[in-house]
């Protein structure tokens, strides 16, 4: 009754019987398909019809009562508007089903495109409605935005070393610490105004005594200087968490989408660990850690495979290939992707990948490589190929 190819719908036949006795479902469908077959020739007989893929799936609903049958029948349909209403008029033919008189009427042909059309226009309406709304701000609105651009660009300056700042430094319970004046400036015209500059290679002692009371994140250019001013901070202040500038660029340059980036990519300083020295452990012991980080022989046929092809493969909970692409797409992917348990790739995890890997209950993420500074949280296991393949 049914076919495997799916079909473009343009109408819908609606039909109602009524049949003089109890019956059963393949009883109505053996009358519909046995009582039109050869009325005009295997151009329109439903067995043909449904083998090329012109009518969908049958569908038939039975309801029996007081030794009576009643029911209905709908048939999906990509043909022309004269075979489908020949194809309809055939249907009343059908006089008995199984050994029961019986009667089928037409109710309807509805028109596919036409429902189609009015949901569109339904949906377009609303779409022009809120696009109309959000287009037109009020005059209020407008005077609003306008005053507070011009509020955007005052600085301040903070502490006994007069240091470049925003606003917001003694309010937030978070700041961010830049390099110099232009930068301060720069994230002021984005709307950030819990910033305040360095100023120098040498470390104000306001910003050491600021890092102790609140949570710092160090926004520094993408260059030697950059990296410089880091290690001195990690040094001498309380760090939370560095963002850079992308390489070779400087804060001061950055539009606000680039900004907005760079602190969302921004990563959590770990603390150094103090080094105890080696020891040698019980065998039984090195052994249950090393079964801590075994993984099943298909995963590691799979990260031999992967390694160099800047590939990622994604797994099921049953070790089922779900899918293999490239590993630019993977993040992209991974949001749009369900019932992920494990995912094998050719590139570096970052923190970025560990908290979608999270979010989205994904227990394995097994790569080349592991980035500095990761926060790993209790659900995701983070192991790279050497981990696997010893």
């Amino acid at each position: 009754m049914g076919t495997s190819q799916s079909i473009t719908v343009k109408y819908v036949i609606r039909a109602k019987f009524e049949v003089e006795g109890v019956v059963e479902k393949s009883d109505a469908i053996g009358a519909v398909f046995g009582q039109t077959e050869g009325l005009f020739g295997p151009e329109l007989d439903l067995r043909e019809l449904q083998k090329s893929g012109r009518i969908g799936r049958i569908e038939i609903k039975l309801e029996s009562a007081k030794d009576k049958t009643t029911g209905t029948l709908l048939i999906p349909t990509s043909l022309d508007r004269v075979s489908t209403v020949i194809l309809a008029a055939s249907l009343e033919s059908i006089d008995r089903v199984g050994p029961c008189a019986a009667k089928v009427t037409l109710e309807k042909i509805e028109d596919i495109r036409n429902v189609r059309r009015h949901a569109i226009i339904k949906r377009a309406k609303e779409i022009l409605h809120k696009w109309t709304i959000e287009a037109l701000p009020g005059t209020e609105e407008i005077f609003r935005e306008v005053s507070e651009t011009l509020r955007v660009a005052r600085v301040e300056a903070y502490g006994p070393e007069k240091l470049t700042a925003g606003p917001d430094i003694d309010i937030s319970k978070e700041i961010i610490v830049v390099e110099g004046r232009a930068d301060v400036i720069n994230l002021l015209r984005c709307g950030i105004h819990n910033v305040i500059a360095v100023e120098g290679a040498k470390i104000p002692a306001t910003i050491i005594k600021l890092s102790k009371e609140k949570d710092v994140t160090a926004f520094l250019d993408g260059d030697r200087g950059g990296d410089l001013i880091l290690k001195e901070l990690l040094q001498v202040a309380t760090i939370k968490y560095v963002a850079r500038a992308p390489s070779g660029r400087e804060v001061e340059e950055l539009t606000a989408k680039q900004i907005s980036s760079a602190l969302q990519r921004k990563v959590t300083v770990r603390k150094p660990r103090t080094k105890k020295p080696p020891t040698r452990k019980p065998m039984a012991k090195r052994t249950r850690e090393r079964q801590r980080i075994m993984v099943p022989k298909k995963i590691m046929e799979v990260a031999k495979k992967l390694d160099g092809t800047l590939e990622a493969v994604l797994f099921d909970a049953k070790m089922k290939k779900l899918e293999q692409l490239p590993v630019s797409e993977l993040a992209e992917k991974l949001q749009q992707t369900k019932d992920v348990d494990t995912v094998v790739f050719d590139g570096v995890i970052t923190q970025r990948l560990v908290d979608m890997a999270n979010e989205k209950s994904v227990k394995y993420l097994i790569a080349a490589r592991l980035s500095d500074a990761i926060q790993q949280p209790l659900g995701v296991h983070l192991l790279t190929f050497k981990d696997v393949n010893g």
